[in-house]
Parts: C-alpha cells; structure tokens; sequence
C-alpha cells in the first residue's frame, strides 16, 4: 500500500493508526463477509432497513410517496442486492415504490420537470432495472419521461448542468452523480455514441472550475456568475470540502464508467481522474481509516467522522478495484477502508439489525435559511442514524467486498 502523505511524520503516525484498527477489526472479526455462519452486511443492513421502513416510500422518514433521489439511492442497492441474492420481497419492495408513482402512459407522480432538478433523475436507474425485469412498457415509457429533462436544463454557458432552476448558474457535485449515471447508461441503452461526449463534458467542467490548487480536490459547489455569497469572488468555487459531496463524485465516475464503451475516446481520462481523487483523499484520512464531514479539517474543534460520505468512498473504492479502474494493489485500501466503516460507524441494536451511525442528514449552498459553505455551517447540520444517504452506499459497498 502506498503511502499518500507528503509529510513523513504525519504519514507514519496516520498509517501506523489505520493498520492499529484495521488488525483490531480483524480480531474481532469486524466484516461478517469473513465470517460464513452470518449473512453479509448487504443482507442484514438490507433487512435492517424493511425492518425500519416496511413500505420503501417511508424512507427518509417521509409519510406519503415521493418520486425521490433518496429512496432512488437505497433501493438501487436492494436492486444490486436482488442481481446478486434473487429474493422475491427484495424485488417487491422496490417494485411497490416505483408502481406507486409511475403511471401506465410513463407519467410520474410528484416529478416536476419543469423545476428541472438533477436529484429527481437519480429515482430513474431503478427504471432500468424494473423494465429488464419485467419488460412492462410503462418503465420505458417513464425513462423517456426523466431523459427529456435533460434536452431542456438550464445550463452554465460552458454546457454545465445547472444543479436546479432555483440555484442558478450553479454546479454541485451531487448534481453529477444524480444525473449522469442515468444520462450515461441511457445513452448505452437507447441513443448513440456521439452523445456521451456530453455526459464526460460534465465532468471536464467540474474538474476545472471546482478544484482547489492547495489540495487538488473539489469543493461542494461553483457558481458560474459569482454572485452567490458563498462563492469566491475571483473563482466562484465554495469555501470548503464536504466529504460527502466528493462522495457523490466519486460513486459517479465510477458508476459512469460501467458505462462507457471502452473505445469511448474520454474514458481512459475519466478513470485517470478518478485514481487521482481517490490518492488525494486518501491522504486525508483520519487515523482511523474513514473521512471527516469537512474534508481537509480534522483538526478543528467540531468537525467529526461522517458516515455516508466514508461509505460512498467506500463502494467507490471497492466498485473501482472490482472493475479494473483501480490496480490490484488498491484491494487492501478497499478491504481496510470496508472495515474502517463498519468499525467506526455500524451498530447492532437490541432488536438485532443494523445501524448506522453519524450521518450528516443534509448540507447544501444557498437557499433560505442562506447555507454559506463555512466550516461552521457544515458542523452545524443535524447529525442522525440511519439515513438513507449512508444506508444505500454501504449496502452498496458490502456487495462489492463479496465479489
């Protein structure tokens, strides 16, 4: 394993740390996916979650259905769970979500168009795994629905996404996994090659106007006019480094290279991207093994280890391995940064299912009460257990450690 960090001394403390926990993790057989009389952690976290939301729309604590990018983000882990250990209730429970809101002529219910938000389009992966199960016209019907989305969005004047109508001008990086995933494997599916140039488009743009030259890592957001509060005058990138955002960036480079054709011109660049990013996060490990809720501020009083965005890295580190992205020599990152999770983060209640713990419930820039970016604003979101924004990427992760 390679040693990341540029100061000696700092490098030797964190990684003699990391290897500390991850031989105690060992000892007491932290990863159930080594022990063969226990079901994986995708399974019992999987459980855990029916257990708590025994109708998938409760998920996210709402109370009636709602065509929405969290429940898209768990439920596609119970669609990779179902891909790998075909149960029928694993099926049901995401079927029972989707039949509730897609309409038999491909309308959906609670989806806007017109507020053209790239987190409605991540729900629309499940569409494509629910029409090759069933073959039912209403899916196909409803993938168009989402795809026409993206010929009317608002974009920067370089061709960037706006994250939403209402933050104008403005790109975030959860924007990039919401969206291109889904534009990416329609492409694959129904267009033509031509088109994924403006799938990697948005990553050039996010490579170039969201990285910081002092850490070689992107912030949350870029506001394109600079007139948003939180954006720097001269380079209208936000103020700091949300590890979870950077999660979102990751699992989406990841997730769009499954779906390039590998003579896509811009794939090579794509994947050398993100070997780049996850080399650069990891230096900024804690000496624990997992990710602070401000990336690059571990020092700070208030700052804290963050789950979802730990355990996105997580899958995206694994899925990489797993996929050719990332050398074999990153396996013991993937197996220690697994484990990292689980022993910082995971919880075995009284009633016997998972938990897990110390998930940012939500961050973003902007809006009313005004989200300035600052480290202060970052630590002082709500703090909760079990969110769906850590559930789904750790089921996710669990079923790449199996493979």
């Amino acid at each position: 394993m390679r040693i990341l960090n540029t100061n000696k001394n700092s490098a030797n403390k964190n990684i003699f740390s990391f290897f500390i926990c991850c031989l105690l993790c060992s000892i007491m057989n932290v990863s159930a996916q080594n022990n063969n009389n226990s079901p994986s952690y995708a399974v019992q976290m999987a459980n855990s979650e029916m257990t708590r939301n025994p109708q998938a729309y409760t998920i996210d604590w709402r109370t009636e259905a709602r065509w929405d990018y969290t429940h898209g983000l768990v439920l596609l882990s119970f669609a990779k769970l179902y891909q790998h250990q075909p149960k029928q209730r694993y099926f049901n429970y995401i079927k029972e979500y989707v039949d509730a809101l897609v309409m038999e002529d491909g309308s959906i219910k609670t989806y806007v168009m017109s507020k053209y938000n790239l987190d409605m389009l991540n729900a629309g992966k499940l569409l494509f795994f629910m029409f090759d199960e069933t073959k039912d016209r209403k899916y196909r019907l409803a993938l168009d629905t989402l795809y026409a989305q993206f010929k009317l969005q608002p974009r920067t004047i370089d061709g960037g996404f706006w994250h939403k109508k209402r933050y104008t001008s403005q790109m975030w990086l959860d924007g990039l996994y919401m969206a291109a995933p889904f534009y990416a494997e329609y492409i694959r599916r129904f267009g033509t090659v031509d088109q994924y140039d403006d799938v990697i488009k948005q990553f050039e743009l996010i490579e170039q106007h969201t990285y910081r030259s002092d850490t070689s890592l992107p912030v949350h957001g870029w506001d394109e006019s600079k007139q948003q509060r939180w954006a720097d005058k001269k380079t209208g990138q936000s103020p700091n480094h949300w590890s979870r955002s950077i999660g979102w960036y990751a699992m989406a480079m990841v997730d769009v290279l499954d779906q390039l054709p590998n003579d896509q011109p811009k794939k090579a660049w794509l994947s050398q991207r993100f070997n780049t990013l996850i080399d650069n996060m990891l230096k900024l490990r804690s000496d624990s093994g997992v990710w602070y809720q401000v990336t690059d501020k571990g020092e700070l009083r208030g700052n804290y280890l963050e789950s979802s965005g730990s355990a996105m890295l997580s899958y995206a580190i694994a899925r990489a391995v797993n996929q050719g992205y990332l050398s074999d020599s990153y396996q013991v990152i993937a197996k220690n940064t697994f484990n990292a999770v689980v022993s910082n983060f995971i919880k075995r209640e009284k009633d016997n299912t998972l938990s897990i713990q110390q998930v940012c419930e939500v961050a973003g820039l902007g809006a009313n009460p005004y989200r300035d970016g600052s480290f202060a604003y970052y630590i002082s979101e709500n703090v909760r257990a079990n969110d769906p924004k850590a559930v789904g990427p750790f089921i996710l992760a669990s079923l790449e450690m199996e493979k």
